[in-house]
């Protein structure tokens, strides 16, 4: 059984190590969104960033899709926005007297669904097979998306004009929900002087390719969770269930998420074991999206979740 002294590579800690510096030098002030983010492509999961126009969130995503090497592609969401201009269409070719499906935007390594909940459910819902089955199906048939594949939606906060809530069933897709938050003065200063920020994109080079992606992806699967750490995450699961502060439990599917982020993460801190502290690392950003606290429950998402862990003991 693996230690949770055992190392990873040098080749595989330089390259996260890269990864992670290269998103700082563009993202400023953020290591832990950068590291969250990160964390949820290495565990073949999608990205779900809430928070106010202007904070990042689409930096992020270009940043990360040119430092891994990834073919992008940016779909702006409106209100008149439809599936096929997501998906694609099949147009017929009077030469061959045939229909021709022609791919939409979701067909790259890496998708940025800006501003996802400004469009309707209709169109919201074209990307849930997409998602969750990695395929796209048109007319009777199916084709396969790109591997890796990797979805970041931006979302604007509920109270915004002109936005449709996400269905759980939506929300249920993405692996991790992150917010940016303000940058703390410093990193502030730096971006008013013009380092940092979206102007720095265009100097920036690939650290690793989708081949090298695809093999830490790999990696991060291959993580050792012993059985004690299974139980942690089973009774962090169980007690969202049994604890009234929630008006649904999480399902077998977030038990799968958590896991799976937690062991992106000890990948990232350079160990193939997981800890609790890998578990504890990611919860929020893991479960956070999934829960919705009853109406007697007072505090904020934050709260809930430190009073969840400390209602859970370490095994």
């Amino acid at each position: 059984m693996p230690l949770a002294t055992e190392r990873q590579s040098a080749p595989t800690r330089r390259a996260l190590d890269a990864i992670v510096e290269r998103i700082g030098q563009v993202v400023l002030g953020k290591e832990r969104q950068a590291r969250l983010a990160l964390a949820c492509l290495l565990a073949r999961g999608h990205l779900l960033i809430e928070d106010l126009p202007g904070m990042g969130k689409t930096t992020l995503a270009q940043v990360l899709a040119q430092t891994l090497g990834l073919q992008f592609k940016r779909i702006q969401f409106t209100s008149d926005l439809l599936p096929a201009d997501i998906l694609g269409v099949s147009i017929y070719q009077p030469d061959t007297k045939s229909f021709a499906f022609h791919h939409g935007p979701v067909f790259a390594q890496l998708v940025l669904a800006d501003e996802i909940n400004r469009a309707t459910p209709k169109t919201q819902s074209a990307l849930l097979e997409a998602m969750e089955e990695r395929q796209v199906t048109s007319e009777g048939h199916t084709y396969k998306l790109p591997d890796p594949f990797f979805v970041i939606a931006t979302q604007n906060p509920h109270h915004l004009i002109g936005t449709f809530p996400l269905p759980e069933s939506q929300l249920d897709r993405f692996l991790l929900r992150i917010e940016m938050g303000y940058p703390d003065r410093a990193a502030e200063r730096q971006l008013l002087k013009g380092r940092g920020g979206r102007e720095q994109l265009a100097t920036l080079t690939s650290v690793i390719h989708p081949e090298q992606l695809l093999v830490l992806q790999q990696q991060a699967a291959r993580v050792h969770a012993a059985e004690a750490l299974l139980d942690y995450i089973q009774n962090l699961i169980e007690a969202t269930r049994r604890q009234g502060s929630f008006a649904e439990g999480l399902s077998p599917r977030a038990g799968l998420a958590l896991l799976a982020a937690a062991k992106a993460w000890a990948l990232l801190e350079g160990r193939e074991m997981v800890l609790p502290e890998d578990v504890q690392a990611v919860v929020a950003a893991v479960i956070t999206h999934r829960l919705q606290p009853t109406k007697d429950t007072t505090g904020g998402r934050a709260a809930l979740v430190a009073r969840l862990l400390e209602s859970v003991p370490i095994p």
